[in-house]
């Protein structure tokens, strides 16, 4: 393969943004990784399908690591750390897969318009915390609900009057479940008329915007908006996100401790941690799901972290540590999860008729959990606190990745930067309105769901184009240049044909998820998912098809011209130097000086 400036492909040259900044710490890059694991909307939505599985339904998740996740961890930091680029522009690798890197756009702002529910519920129930009785503690659930149309909550719940409401039902029904309320998750439906009855939203009920949640998506953008005004620096956003990860795991490590107190927690935990066969089945399919999340919403998250390290940062041992801390934040929400569980099954009746209705565990039932607590509102203060914290961190680590691969494409864009950083931060929170609607609040999970089949291609051409069409050894050339260490060909062998199996599992289940979820879902979002995860694909044929069409020549010509890597180089002078060293090609050299003169 030839190497080419972009003079010679007749190309505008690559620019590389000066400003863009360096991590204060080299650990700012393992916080800010760490961070991508608290997006916790797949954590949900995994445990709503599969989740019942325990510690040992997450032994598949070792496996991933070795097979798949890791390996792919150092491709995607390799491209950034060596380009000191973000996930567009780092595709000077092969231009004519530069789609990847706007569809990798797409799939981060088809996340932030409607992971704002992930803050703006922890606040809801932080404001309300501050009033002297709960609205969501048995004391103070008639302030908001009527009764009459919930006569079994778990606080007047008792076997014998569910054996008089049992038997007083309608007769004709074959298979009759009592519900068992739960105030906080009434509390909740409280923000929707259509929601204050026995059941959530149908496709069929009309759209509803409850304005409450319209004011607390304006206050949760104003605070994302007040980050990127302060933070806005790469060493700057390094150390805030190293403090605010640090923070949030720290508060759940202290509500584990509390919440081992709590009626039948220790049933939940025995349950967590014994071994069952099944579980590791089960969780083959829900730790998959969870593992794609390593990589951040938008799929080039790790592309653009990594493209603030030193140019010698170990990449390596790094990977391993990401994917050990994730699984580990992983497994401490699982125990939470599994403790609130068990805290309602004491709830219920000894009986399969009933169900309590702890819906959407960690962010709604929770709530009448820390109500019963010694000082509630304080608790119920730290705990909400650490989600908030949590899908803030999400939020503005994946507006962060986004604004600064904007930046390194557009050079135009640099002399704008705190405008087109409010622009994009406004126009995220109009569109995430939608969300404040019935529909919006109940069917978000179809995006993040769908973005698993969009994951699935993505891994799976990035090791079409690092390992076929770049090449292997040119691969492993670059990466032991980079690390000053062996690559060893067993990785080459485990990225060239063991982890596309992977892939191909995921994406197979990605069709099969996305086919299942949309049959339950509204017409809207199922349109709001086809514009912002399945027509971006699109980008990638049609961004080749456009970067041949500005080359010369045969169709071959042009395409091999495509393909080949244009200012594929190190940012550093220093690091340039020796790199075009290792190469032995002595054009390039001449080229890459002009570019840095005109830089300059």
């Amino acid at each position: 393969m030839v190497y080419e400036s972009s003079y010679e492909s007749g190309q505008k040259p690559f620019r590389p943004d000066l400003q863009r900044g360096k991590w204060e710490k080299p650990t700012d890059y393992l916080f800010a990784c760490f961070g991508l694991a608290l997006k916790l909307d797949v954590f949900v939505a995994s445990y709503w399908f599969f989740f019942d599985m325990g510690l040992f339904g997450m032994m598949p998740y070792y496996i991933y690591m070795v097979v798949y996740l890791v390996p792919i961890l150092v491709v995607h930091s390799f491209m950034g750390q060596f380009s000191s680029s973000g996930f567009i522009s780092a595709f000077r690798l092969s231009p004519f897969f530069k789609g990847m890197g706007f569809v990798s756009l797409f799939l981060s702002v088809s996340m932030l318009v409607y992971y704002g529910i992930f803050a703006a519920v922890p606040l809801i129930f932080i404001i309300n915390s501050l009033r002297p009785t709960l609205p969501w503690s048995c004391e103070g659930i008639g302030n908001y609900a009527n009764i009459s149309h919930y006569p079994m909550t778990i606080c007047n719940k008792t076997n014998t009057e569910l054996d008089d409401l049992m038997a007083s039902d309608n007769e004709t029904e074959i298979f009759l479940t009592t519900t068992v309320h739960v105030p906080s998750v009434l509390f909740f439906k409280h923000h929707f008329q259509s929601y204050d009855s026995e059941k959530f939203s149908y496709l069929e009920d009309e759209y509803e915007l409850s304005w409450h949640f319209v004011g607390l998506f304006v206050v949760v953008w104003a605070i994302v908006a007040f980050i990127f005004y302060k933070f806005s620096e790469t060493a700057k956003f390094g150390k805030f996100i190293r403090y605010m990860v640090i923070s949030t795991l720290v508060l759940l490590l202290v509500c584990f401790v509390r919440f081992i107190f709590l009626p039948g927690a220790l049933d939940g935990l025995t349950h967590y941690m014994k071994p069952r066969l099944d579980d590791m089945l089960t969780g083959g399919v829900s730790t998959s799901i969870m593992m794609l999340q390593a990589l951040g919403a938008g799929w080039g998250s790790i592309i653009a972290l990594s493209s603030f390290n030193e140019f010698k940062t170990n990449i390596m041992s790094y990977s391993w540590i990401i994917a050990f801390g994730q699984i580990t934040i992983y497994i401490l929400f699982g125990m939470v999860t599994f403790m609130l569980d068990h805290f309602f099954e004491e709830m219920k009746a000894d009986r399969f008729e009933s169900y309590v209705e702890n819906h959407w565990l960690l962010f709604l039932s929770s709530a009448s959990a820390l109500a019963s607590l010694e000082w509630p509102n304080m608790w119920t203060i730290l705990y909400y606190s650490m989600l908030l914290m949590a899908a803030l961190i999400v939020m503005a680590t994946q507006i962060f990745t986004v604004l600064k691969s904007l930046f390194d494409e557009f050079e135009g864009l640099r002399q704008y930067k705190q405008e087109v950083t409010f622009g994009v931060i406004g126009g995220l929170a109009i569109c995430s309105f939608f969300f404040c609607t019935n529909h919006g609040v109940l069917y978000f999970s179809s995006l993040s769901l769908d973005a698993i089949f969009s994951h699935s291609v993505l891994h799976l051409l990035l090791l079409l184009v690092i390992l076929w069409i770049y090449g292997r050894e040119r691969f492993q050339r670059d990466i032991e240049f980079m690390l000053g260490q062996p690559f060893a060909s067993w990785r080459i062998i485990v990225l060239r044909f063991v982890a596309p199996l992977m892939l191909i599992y995921l994406l197979l289940m990605g069709i099969f998820i996305s086919v299942l979820e949309h049959s339950f879902s509204s017409t809207v979002v199922l349109i709001i998912s086809t514009i912002l995860v399945l027509i971006p694909l699109l980008f990638i044929p049609g961004y080749g098809i456009y970067n041949m069409w500005q080359g010369a020549g045969t169709f071959c010509v042009r395409f091999r011209r495509a393909c080949r890597p244009t200012d594929w180089y190190p940012l550093e002078t220093a690091d340039r130097q020796l790199y075009e060293e290792a190469m032995g090609t002595s054009d390039i050299t001449h080229q890459l000086y002009e570019v840095t003169e005109e830089v300059n």
